[in-house]
C-alpha cells in the first residue's frame, strides 16, 4: 500500500509540475512559435483571435498581456527584449533607483521604467484585465514595482544562502525519496510455499506454475518500469526544483520545462499504456490460474485439455487487450497534443462503418473464431483435419487458424472457412489398429496373444500414463485378402496415439514370431488351362 501511495503521489508532482507552469514563450521563441496542430480549417478565424501570454522576469510570471494570435509571439519578445534591458540595467547598479512611469501617447497609456520604454496598454489588455487602459497600466506599474524589487533582492547573499540551504534539503528528500523507491520496488523475496495444494492441484500444478510465473513476470516488469520513472522523476523533478531556487538559473529550469513539455506528455501516455497492458496480462493470468486451481476442474480427463485451452484463450485474450489499450493510447496522445478528437472520433466511426461494408469476410472470421475458441472446438497443440488439410495447430486468433502438417508446411486457413473440422486430440484419443492374421494361424491364440501383449502393455510404467484404459480387442473385423483382420482400439492421452501404436506394433511382432504366427502377405493364385488338341 506504502508503495502504492509514493507511486501515486509521484505521478502527480510530475502532472502538475510538467502541466501546470507556465511556459515562458517569450524567453524561448524556438519554442513560442510552435503551435499544437489542430484539426480546425478556418485559419483566419484562428489568427484573429485575441489569446494572452505571460512576460517572464527571471523565469517567473510577471504580468500578462494579450493580442491576435498572429501577432502575440512577435509583441510577447519585444516586451521581453525590452524587459531584459530594463533588469540588466538596474540590477546591475545596486545604487540605481527604480522608477516606473505612464504615459499617454496616441490615446493609449504607455509604461517606461527608468526613462525606457516598456510596452503600449492596448485596449486587448484592457479587456484581459477587466478595467481601463489606464486602471490596467497603473496595475502593470504595480506589479512591474514588486517584480523588479523582488529581483534584486533575490540577488542578495542573504537570499542566496537561504535557497543553498533549501536546495540541500531538497537534495536530502530525493535521496530519501530515491532509497524509498528502491526498497519498495525491490521486496525481499520469501522463497517459502505456504499454499497447501490437494493431491488434485498438485498433479496440475505445471499449468499453474506456467501461469504464476508469467504473472510473476508481468509484475516484475510493471516493478521495473515503476522504478525507473520514479527514479527519473524523482532525481529530474529534483534538480528541476533546485534550479528554481535560483534567479541565476531559473529560466533554464523554464526553458527545460518548454523543451520537455510536449515528448514528456507523449512518454507519460506511453508508460502508462505499457503499464496498463502490462498489469491487464498479469490480470488475465492471475484469472486464468484461478481458473485452473479450481478443484471441481482438476479432473484426470481434463488435463491435457485444460493445458492447450488455457494457453489459447489466454493469446486471444492477450491480443485483444493490447489492440484495446493501443487505442486509448492514441486517443490520449492526440489528446496531449492539442488535438480535438471528438471530430476524430466522428471520422473514425465513419470510416469504421465503411470498412465494414467493405470487410464482411474479416468480420465473419473473427466471429467464427470467437465460436471456435469458446466451444472449444480445437485449441493451440490440437491436431484437426479440415477439409483436405490438417496438422498441428500452431497459431489461432480471431481471424486466422495455421496449422503445420506433417511434411512442414505451414498452412493458413480463415476462420469463415472452417466448417466441419475433425479434432483428433481433443480429451483423448484412440490408436485404431487393424491387425492381419495368416488363414492358416490359430486365431484363438492369436487373439489371447493380443490381448497379453496389451495388458503387458498398459502395465509397463512407461506406457502407463500415456494409455488411459486397457487396450480393448474387438475381435475378427473382416476376412481380407491377406486372410483375417482383427481390430483393436487403445485409448490415449491426447496426441499420444501415433506413439502407442508404434510401439504396440513392435511388441505383437516380436510376440508373433515368438509363437510362430505369421503375418501374412499378398498372395496370387495362377491356374492354367491346357488346351486340348
Amino acid at each position: 500500500m506504502r508503495c502504492r501511495f509514493i507511486i501515486i503521489a509521484l505521478f502527480s508532482l510530475l502532472i502538475t509540475v510538467f502541466t501546470n507552469i507556465n511556459v515562458a514563450t517569450a524567453q524561448f521563441p524556438f519554442y513560442s512559435r510552435i503551435q499544437p496542430p489542430s484539426l480546425n480549417l478556418n485559419i483566419k478565424d484562428l489568427e484573429n483571435k485575441v489569446v494572452a501570454g505571460p512576460v517572464y522576469l527571471d523565469g517567473k510570471p510577471l504580468f500578462s498581456i494579450a493580442a491576435p494570435r498572429a501577432s502575440l509571439n512577435d509583441r510577447l519578445q519585444n516586451i521581453q527584449d525590452n524587459l531584459a534591458d530594463i533588469s540588466k540595467a538596474y540590477l546591475r547598479n545596486s545604487e540605481e533607483k527604480l522608477d516606473i512611469d505612464i504615459r499617454t501617447e496616441n490615446g493609449l497609456p504607455v509604461i517606461y521604467v527608468n526613462e525606457r520604454y516598456l510596452l503600449t496598454i492596448t485596449q486587448e489588455d484592457a479587456k484581459l484585465r477587466g478595467f481601463s487602459p489606464t486602471a490596467s497600466a497603473f496595475n502593470i506599474q504595480q506589479e512591474l514595482l514588486e517584480g523588479l524589487k523582488e529581483a534584486k533582492y533575490e540577488r542578495t547573499s542573504e537570499y542566496i544562502t537561504e535557497q543553498g540551504k533549501v536546495a540541500a534539503i531538497a537534495l536530502a528528500i530525493m535521496i530519501v525519496l530515491s532509497g524509498g523507491v528502491y526498497y519498495f520496488l525491490h521486496p525481499v523475496k520469501n522463497s517459502s510455499e505456504e499454499t497447501t495444494l490437494t493431491p488434485a492441484q498438485k498433479a496440475y500444478r505445471p499449468i499453474s506454475t506456467l501461469l504464476d510465473k508469467q504473472q510473476q513476470g508481468h509484475i516484475r516488469e510493471v516493478k521495473k518500469r515503476l522504478f525507473q520513472i520514479a527514479q527519473a522523476g524523482i532525481w529530474g523533478g529534483g534538480a528541476l526544483i533546485i534550479l528554481s531556487l535560483f534567479p541565476y538559473t531559473r529560466a533554464l529550469q523554464v526553458g527545460i520545462i518548454a523543451f520537455l513539455k510536449i515528448p514528456l506528455r507523449l512518454g507519460i501516455v506511453a508508460l502508462v499504456i505499457y503499464v496498463a497492458i502490462r498489469l491487464s496480462y498479469a490480470l488475465t493470468e492471475r484469472l486464468t490460474s484461478a481458473f485452473v486451481k479450481s478443484t471441481t476442474l482438476l479432473t484426470p480427463e481434463t488435463s491435457e485439455r485444460l493445458q492447450l485451452r488455457v494457453s489459447t484463450i489466454s493469446g486471444v485474450a492477450k491480443s485483444i487487450i493490447t489492440f484495446i489499450w493501443l487505442g486509448v493510447g492514441i486517443l490520449l496522445a492526440l489528446t496531449a497534443l492539442g488535438i480535438d478528437i471528438i471530430p476524430l472520433l466522428a471520422g473514425v466511426s465513419l470510416i469504421g462503418v465503411a470498412l465494414s461494408l467493405a470487410s464482411q469476410s474479416l468480420i465473419k472470421d473473427a466471429i467464427n473464431g470467437f465460436l471456435i475458441i469458446m466451444e472449444d472446438q480445437y485449441a493451440l497443440g490440437d491436431v484437426i483435419t479440415v477439409g483436405d488439410v490438417g496438422g498441428l495447430v500452431e497459431n489461432l486468433n480471431l481471424r486466422i487458424t495455421q496449422v503445420r502438417d506433417a511434411e512442414g508446411r505451414l498452412i493458413t486457413i480463415p476462420n469463415s472457412e472452417i466448417k466441419i473440422v475433425a479434432n483428433l486430440s481433443s480429451r483423448w484419443s484412440r490408436a485404431d489398429l487393424n491387425i492381419p492374421i495368416a488363414y492358416q494361424a490359430d486365431i484363438d491364440q492369436a487373439l489371447q496373444l493380443i490381448k497379453t501383449v496389451g495388458f503387458d502393455m498398459d502395465r509397463d510404467v512407461l506406457w502407463e500414463h500415456q494409455i488411459i484404459e486397457p487396450p480393448e480387442v474387438l475381435g475378427i473385423e473382416n476376412f481380407g485378402d491377406r486372410g483375417l483382420i482383427v481390430r483393436v482400439w487403445i485409448k490415449t492421452q491426447p496426441l499420444k496415439q501415433w506413439n502407442v501404436a508404434r510401439e504396440y506394433r513392435r511388441r505383437l511382432k516380436i510376440a508373433f514370431d515368438k509363437a510362430g504366427i505369421s503375418i501374412p502377405i499378398p498372395q496370387q493364385n495362377v491356374w492354367l488351362n491346357s488346351a486340348n488338341n
